[in-house]
């Protein structure tokens, strides 16, 4: 059902009438039951079972009883070449070789990670000091164009600042 409401103004807007909403029972919820899992153990009979005498066949008979043909020794992996300017050094108490590569090339290696690190460490404290040392410098600097930006009235912030103040005081 639409009504119209009426103002003053001569201006008609409708409304709508909408029905309550409709009550919903609330749900009841049944305590969840765990199913616990089981298991059921596998019996297996140990390798020493033998078949009954007169029985043939089956596990452990007298065919398997019998040696098992000889396999041939299976030959050590073929050795890895030994690239130039690279060593092995076996590791002791194992019979693990480990490529080492040439000491020129261990030195360099080391050298130019501790110049590295080095640099690092000495640019850090350096960047840490010029903040330290410039901060204060640059906040002096801000607050003298801030303060003089205020004093010459061009900026918008500040006006629109004191016209809010003036306008919304309770």
């Amino acid at each position: 059902m639409t009504q119209r409401l009426n103002l003053s103004s001569g201006i008609s807007i409708p409304t709508l009438d909408l029905p309550e909403a409709p009550t919903m029972p609330v749900p009841t919820l049944e305590i969840p039951i765990p199913q616990i899992p089981s298991y059921t153990p596998l019996v297996a009979p140990p390798n020493t079972l033998r078949a009954p005498p007169g029985v043939k066949g089956g596990v452990n008979s007298e065919q398997e009883k019998a040696p098992p043909p000889s396999k041939a020794p299976t030959p050590p992996p073929p050795k890895q070449p030994v690239l130039p300017g690279m060593r092995e050094v076996e590791i002791p108490f194992t019979e693990v070789e480990v490529p080492l590569p040439a000491p020129d090339v261990l030195i360099t290696a080391g050298t130019t990670a501790t110049v590295s690190v080095a640099a690092t460490l000495t640019a850090t404290a350096l960047f840490k000091r010029l903040v330290s040392v410039f901060k204060p410098i640059i906040k002096q600097a801000w607050n003298r164009l801030t303060k003089k930006k205020r004093s010459s009235g061009s900026s918008y912030l500040p006006g629109r600042l004191e016209y809010l103040q003036r306008h919304t005081q309770d």
